[in-house]
């Protein structure tokens, strides 16, 4: 089944990723994509779909669901590197994944993240995206 990147979420000050089940009273009600616990993240909360996160690049910006494609064409089924990993091993994969990354912007603290949604989106979720986004695009344009 295809992921929704709107639906999967990043919540600071939690580990992992979260699934947007509904829209509560006193906030919003997520899912543990490794635990499956359900969780009220109240209105406080810095919620943040993947789909709304993007990469410096020397040309722009490119989106994240982008960047897992290319991460996914180059690593085919092997995992990608531990965010543990050395800087040098980390900055390396993504000179090979995004060649054009923006050396300035896009610091090793945000690889380790990537490299950390991607895993867990690869062990829990799926690495084929759903293309809402585009189809909305192009019912605008219309």
């Amino acid at each position: 089944m295809a992921t929704d990147l709107q639906k999967i979420l990043s919540i600071s000050g939690e580990h992992g990723l979260f699934r947007y089940l509904s829209q509560g009273r006193n906030g919003i009600i997520a899912e543990s994509l490794e635990t499956g616990r359900r969780t009220v993240f109240g209105m406080s909360s810095k919620v943040t779909a993947l789909s709304d996160i993007s990469i410096y690049t020397d040309g722009g910006e490119i989106s994240l669901k982008d960047v897992f494609v290319k991460m996914k064409e180059m690593l085919s089924e092997e995992d990608a590197p531990s965010p543990k990993s050395g800087e040098k091993a980390i900055t390396g994969f993504f000179a090979q994944a995004v060649p054009d990354y923006d050396r300035n912007r896009f610091y090793v603290s945000h690889m380790k993240k990537v490299l950390g949604w991607y895993s867990l989106l690869k062990r829990y979720a799926s690495l084929d995206f759903t293309e809402e986004e585009k189809e909305k695009e192009e019912d605008g344009k219309e």
